[in-house]
């Protein structure tokens, strides 16, 4: 589907086909957001990343699936990530901007660097873990450029709680001064248990161990929380990471999957396809959140 919901029924997630052109991905995002408005009653769609004014952690709705197995796998991964880092965080928005290159310029390229011993995907995966560590070296300059969430609403703060380094700009929105993204700092979409991860984007292989031992390694404080309450699912496990899709990074190694392949099997299978950036906040001036001009920048 092309819109479906993220973490809460309340939160839109938009999905565009593949295009060569940002022009035409836009269009598309365009027609999308035409819809939804045909089809909002008395609502609106909030412009910024970090969100508005809440009314405590119940007020973000976990969003449901039905009654599938997928449908409730889906459901207690959410549940889970309450549980263990509140839904409040999870209200949270930006823009994944997925980027890859034709199989045409990797061909021309191998050929170039005399590298035809090496498996085409072998090789097409190699660079694209290369791309990767040069964008995570220089990642701080998309912040500086396009972050655009320097305030937030009081009641997005634990118990609200006001940090010494925000200051106030009315009587319940705070910001850090200089600041451009409060979303991709410590007040943001973090967690102290992932900071402690070690993944690796030195090759294939190693990011894929390393993931995968995310997801097989308890962690005490979750384990302290319950993997079920009574009949009830809290969390599908609890583990460092539930799913892969839990571990969060401002850019990551992406192919799409078949069905019932996780992402990194899919990865280890076929390698790299293409490259998700995930460090862009909304932009609030374009009806969009995302214009031509910061696309073809990326």
């Amino acid at each position: 589907p092309h819109i479906t919901t993220d973490y809460s029924e309340a939160l839109l997630e938009y999905i565009t086909p593949v295009y060569s052109e940002p022009k035409e991905a836009l269009a598309f995002l365009s027609d999308l957001h035409t819809f939804t408005y045909h089809h909002l009653e008395n609502e609106w769609i909030w412009p910024g990343s970090m969100p508005s004014r809440l009314s405590g952690n119940d007020s973000v709705p976990i969003a449901d699936y039905g009654s599938s197995n997928v449908g409730t796998m889906k459901h207690v991964y959410r549940k889970g990530l309450d549980v263990r880092y509140g839904r409040i965080m999870q209200a949270i928005a930006g823009v994944h901007y997925n980027v890859s290159l034709p199989d045409d310029m990797w061909h021309a390229l191998r050929e170039m660097e005399k590298a035809t011993n090496i498996p085409f995907n072998d090789y097409r995966s190699t660079r694209y873990f290369g791309m990767i560590r040069h964008f995570r070296r220089h990642s701080w300059l998309l912040l500086y450029l396009f972050g655009a969430s320097p305030a937030i609403d009081k009641s997005f703060l634990p118990n609200g709680q006001v940090p010494d380094k925000l200051q106030p700009l009315s009587d319940d929105t705070y910001y850090a001064p200089y600041a451009t993204t409060l979303r991709m700092s410590d007040l943001g979409y973090q967690n102290k248990v992932q900071s402690q991860l070690k993944i690796c984007f030195n090759s294939l292989s190693n990011y894929v161990n390393t993931l995968r031992h995310a997801i097989s390694t308890p962690w005490p404080d979750y384990e302290a929380l319950g993997v079920r309450n009574g009949d009830e699912w809290q969390q599908l496990n609890a583990n460092i990471l539930q799913i892969e899709n839990e571990y969060y990074s401002d850019i990551r190694p992406k192919r799409v999957a078949k069905h019932n392949e996780t992402p990194s099997q899919a990865l280890e299978a076929r390698g790299v396809e293409y490259i998700e950036v995930r460090c862009l906040d909304l932009n609030p001036f374009d009806p969009l959140g995302v214009t031509e001009s910061q696309m073809r920048f990326v």
